[in-house]
């Protein structure tokens, strides 16, 4: 629940375009909304945050307390999340940093916001660092102009093959580098145990929401109006069936990253990119010639 005060900067926050008054005056603040981790309800949170070139930068100082704030464990749990900033508001993958990346990290932010420097002192446990990464599609990828139905469905499917192909390399690169280290070799792990966590889960979250929208809204209606699809819509539910398995069994290998096999890992993720692949690319032959004839945005009705 947001505290009375929280509220207020909430309010103040969307009638204003992200202007707040009072202690935030002037500052830069954004509106986090997490889902909860226990409650599974929406969370909105003000926060001050600080520009990175990997995304907007939010810590966890709790004012300097003693335990890490509810928001963080929400993100921890689930990693998609909804910023706004008074001219934007997007989906955003929240990626806590680890290690040495979260050390540099803190010391950008302590250079732009001295006090998160001061809260740090207060306590014993170390502050988060959080990077909001936007999970828009990439600039340049997809139709460009999304004119009908057909162009959207191919911006989601690039977004969604892009993280996977994301997901792959840095679960090499962390496998490798661990492997290193494990040969005795000085080169450091790098900081990715988390972030492959969380860039796993968030996409797996998507891929979920994906195909839900599916099954409930899209195919009911498109086979109402198309029964001659009816066999693919059979067989797009299933692979949706089969998909969802897959990505239950990689999440049970994503609980504690630093003590995956790499080899049970790594063929978890090779078996769901290869289903999912397939997935796609079947959707799209079967469903592109028929949702290029929708407009999107929908008209108003006739």
């Amino acid at each position: 629940m947001s505290t009375p005060f929280n509220q207020w900067v909430i309010e103040e926050f969307r009638a204003n375009g992200g202007k707040v008054g009072g202690p935030f005056e002037g500052g830069d603040l954004l509106l986090l909304t997490t889902t909860g981790a226990r409650s599974g309800e929406e969370r909105t949170t003000p926060l001050g945050y600080i520009r990175h070139e990997r995304g907007l930068l939010v810590v966890g100082s709790n004012l300097g307390g003693p335990c890490h704030p509810a928001w963080y464990h929400n993100l921890v749990a689930t990693p998609l999340v909804r910023v706004e900033t008074g001219t934007e508001e997007y989906e955003a993958i929240a990626v806590p940093a680890e290690g040495e990346d979260r050390d540099h990290l803190f010391s950008y932010v302590v250079n732009a916001e001295p006090g998160y420097g001061e809260y740090q002192e207060k306590t014993d446990r170390i502050l988060p660092v959080v990077v909001l990464e936007r999970s828009d599609p990439a600039p340049g990828e997809g139709p460009g102009t999304v004119r009908n139905l057909a162009d959207k469905l191919i911006e989601v499917h690039v977004w969604l093959r892009g993280q996977l192909r994301h997901v792959r390399a840095e679960a090499d690169a962390y496998f490798t580098a661990r492997a290193a280290r494990q040969n005795g070799d000085d080169e450091p792990v790098p900081g990715l145990g988390l972030q492959i966590r969380q860039h796993c889960l968030a996409f797996c979250q998507t891929l979920e929401f994906h195909h839900m929208s599916e099954d409930a809204r899209m195919f009911p209606a498109m086979e109402a109006a198309h029964p001659r699809l009816k066999d693919a819509f059979e067989r797009l539910r299933s692979e949706h069936r089969t998909v969802a398995r897959l990505q239950q069994e990689l999440a049970a290998l994503l609980t504690d990253i630093a003590q995956a096999d790499p080899e049970r890992f790594r063929a978890g993720l090779e078996r769901m990119t290869e289903e999912l692949t397939a997935h796609l690319d079947y959707e799209e032959e079967q469903l592109i010639p028929v949702l290029a004839e929708i407009p999107f945005p929908p008209g108003p009705p006739a």
